[in-house]
């Protein structure tokens, strides 16, 4: 035999083989298909134990296997720079290893995923006839020796003849899933656009945009126009709650500012991340894709934030799927806006009109009775179905003729009418009454019909109009209600408010009787219209303090925010009114503000002659030495334990200090609010607030170096934080007079 016989025999061999997987994967549609029969044949023809193909899936740079022989078939990934295929792929160079666990570039974690036990290798790339690599084919554990260069070549050979059909049929699976997606996408947009309730699809859009780009969570924040807030529903039914905040701050207001999406990699490597929400959650942010939700007319009306992809960061694609889906929703979201204001509108005028204590009658374009709300009905003692549909002119008759009369007058001119002090004949009754009458016209000056607003002031309703000129609205009703009762006392949960008004000897010496008297005139206006806002009861003017109590008279289930917005609120309305003052040469005007929850006494107190509605307790007495330790901390408001843990809303808070205030015993916790601020009078505001809390617990446990150390980082963030300035100073004074025992707690020796 000639010895060139046996290498054309075994050439033969190979053209047999290559010739026989071209016929096998010809007759094949899918690339599972194909996957499976050449990891087969590589097997086979190599006498090998399995062979694994790894892809390359140039989205995410990941070697992924779809088909592994053995009993198990189980889907893999990993980076396409990682262990011995990483290694091929990037290089484009076969490897033989006959010691896999001698190989330093070996992946274990393979074997450990799918519980096989790896001895020998070969990888070969896999390159199309354009030589580009579309991944690699691994053989593992030659069952006869190890492997040789002629089962390198071979497999070579194998993969560069199926390449083609490999890149072909990944193409159309590519596109048949492309299909598949855009099919679904169309089925969820069609699904989600089709909700007209605001919190249903919201949610609907997280859940879709969290499964959209297999994601860990996402959130949608809307713009209120009116508030200048980016805020989101959380959760459904008892326990959603809402996230509000200005719709400039964080990555989502700089995205909705600037309409530009951002997509981070690292959350935590990027400046404009604030880790405070996870501290606070202990949630880990890793990856971040926030881009802004633009309607028709290029208006940016929200943003949408999704979080931690799975597998690694967000995609250029993924930012794309992610455009492509709020643009399409954005119509939806702003209809179901819309469609929620008008519903809060109509459930706000319904609830209005029921709520009144004036009669309201509506009658339509031919004089009939349209409508009449409870006080109407009671006022006129009539049932609905005895009123509405009746003709007013059939009505109002006999004694109350004038009315019809007067009716008709206005209808005639066009002209709302006010009959003060009338008299309405009900029955055998005669009542007094204030009586309005308006000509009801649309937006386009139609005639609709006319409306007529009866108030029955007769007895108590006389009396209260009265005493309503020297006393809150809310205790006259409570003390036309309860009666003797309800003067007696009454024990309950309220939120205290105390403020004061800082230098105020200075300001009466500069300004005089007069000048003072029209000062707190002016101050006390403003203040008290933030304070009857938010449903507080007054309880007195002492000197230029104001002591104000909520869920006294009427409890609320969230009267501690309602004490914290009506303290911020205050705050800014001052630095408004300051901004005035100063412009016209007048000295500002600053405030402290305390703020405390508890079990508190209210009733009438004082003499038979001159009695006095208050509140009474220790949880007063703290809120007013809050208010005082406002000068101590150089804080504008300070809030106690107490209302920290009624608070619903988020606010942006720091632990002041645990501090035990003079008549008292025990310490109390104390936080300052901070949402008044801005960027400008409080730059890298909850950098100084993580930063400071890092130093207070360093405080309390007595290590007052490192304290020292996370104060001085907080002025080095904002020179103006006095308080840390405040820490620093103890430090000093602890450090050169260490205490015996130290509790972490500061004792006041003043008020």
């Amino acid at each position: 035999m000639s010895p060139k016989q046996p290498v054309i025999q075994d050439r033969l061999n190979q053209a047999q083989i290559l010739l026989g997987i071209s016929d096998r994967i010809a007759a094949l549609e899918s690339l599972d298909e194909i996957l499976e029969t050449l990891v087969s044949i590589t097997s086979t023809q190599v006498g090998a134990e399995r062979s694994t193909i790894f892809l390359n899936d140039d989205r995410s740079n990941e070697l992924y296997s779809r088909v592994a022989q053995g009993n198990v078939t189980r889907r893999i990934r990993m980076m396409n720079d990682v262990g011995i295929a990483g290694h091929v792929f990037q290089s484009g160079e076969s490897v033989i290893i006959d010691d896999a666990y001698a190989d330093e570039r070996f992946n274990r974690a393979i074997d450990t995923q799918t519980g096989f036990t790896t001895k020998s290798v070969l990888c070969v790339p896999i390159r199309t006839v354009r030589d580009q690599a579309i991944g690699v084919i691994q053989v593992l554990n030659k069952y006869s020796g190890g492997f040789t260069e002629r089962d390198m070549r071979l497999v070579e050979a194998m993969t560069r003849q199926a390449a083609v059909a490999l890149q072909g049929a990944q193409t159309i699976e590519r596109m048949r899933e492309s299909r598949a997606q855009e099919k679904k996408f169309v089925d969820i947009v069609a699904d989600i656009t089709s909700d007209i309730d605001l919190g249903s699809l919201l949610q609907k859009v997280m859940t879709e945009c969290t499964r959209l780009l297999d994601a860990d969570r996402s959130t949608l924040f809307m713009n209120d126009a009116k508030s200048n807030e980016l805020w989101s529903s959380v959760g459904q039914g008892l326990d959603a709650f809402e996230i509000r905040f200005p719709n400039h701050l964080g990555i989502a207001g700089s995205v909705f500012t600037s309409g530009a999406s951002v997509n981070i990699p690292y959350a935590y490597a990027d400046l404009r991340f604030n880790p405070s929400f996870d501290k606070q959650t202990g949630y880990f942010t890793r990856s971040i894709l926030c881009t802004p939700v633009v309607n028709k007319h290029g208006k940016v009306i929200g943003v949408t934030q999704v979080l931690n992809k799975s597998g690694g960061p967000f995609t250029a694609e993924d930012e794309s799927r992610l455009k492509a889906f709020t643009a399409q929703i954005a119509i939806a979201l702003e209809n179901a806006a819309l469609f929620a204001d008008i519903q809060n509108m109509k459930n706000y005028s319904e609830s209005m009109l029921q709520s009144m204590a004036s009669g309201v009658v509506t009658l339509d374009e031919e004089g009939r009775i349209a409508t009449c709300n409870e006080a109407g009905q009671s006022i006129l003692e009539v049932r609905l179905d005895a009123i509405v549909g009746v003709a007013a002119a059939d009505f109002f008759t006999d004694e109350n003729e004038w009315l019809a009369r007067s009716i008709a007058r206005v209808e005639e001119s066009g002209e709302s009418a006010v009959l003060m002090d009338t008299e309405i004949e009900v029955g055998e009754e005669v009542k007094s009454a204030n009586v309005t009458i308006l000509p009801l016209v649309s937006t386009e000056q139609e005639k609709l019909g006319t409306l007529l607003m009866i108030e029955d002031i007769s007895t108590e309703k006389r009396m209260k109009s009265t005493m309503s000129r020297y006393m809150d609205p809310a205790l006259v009703d409570q003390l036309l209600a309860g009666g003797e009762d309800f003067l007696g006392g009454r024990s309950m949960e309220a939120t205290i408010l105390f403020s004061d008004v800082r230098g105020f000897s200075l300001i009466s010496e500069a300004l005089g009787p007069q000048g003072l008297v029209a000062l707190l005139n002016e101050y006390f206006t403003l203040m008290v219209e933030h304070l009857n806002r938010e449903g507080g009861m007054l309880d007195k003017f002492i000197g230029d303090a104001i002591m104000a109590g909520f869920g006294v008279l009427v409890p609320h289930d969230d009267d501690e925010d309602r004490a914290v917005r009506c303290a911020i609120e205050m705050i800014r309305e001052l630095r408004v009114w300051n901004a005035s003052r100063i412009e016209s040469g007048a000295m500002p005007v600053e405030i402290g503000i305390g703020i405390n929850t508890d079990q508190v006494v209210s009733g009438n107190i004082g003499s038979p002659k001159q009695m006095d509605y208050t509140i009474m307790g220790d949880g007063v007495n703290l809120a007013s030495r809050l208010e005082g330790l406002c000068k101590e901390y150089s804080s504008r408001i300070l809030i106690a334990q107490n209302t920290v843990n009624g608070l619903r809303g988020t606010y942006r808070i720091r632990d002041v200090d645990d501090v035990i205030v003079k008549g008292k015993t025990e310490p109390a916790r104390v936080f300052e609010v901070l949402d008044y601020h801005s960027d400008e009078t409080f730059p890298n505001l909850m950098d100084v607030v993580g930063h400071f809390e890092e130093g207070r617990q360093s405080y309390r446990a007595g290590a007052w170096k490192r304290a020292a150390q996370s104060f001085e980082t907080c002025l080095s963030l904002h020179a103006g934080d006095d308080l840390s300035r405040t820490y620093l100073d103890r430090i000093a004074q602890l450090e050169a007079n260490p205490p015996k025992q130290w509790d972490g707690v500061w004792r006041m020796k003043t008020k």
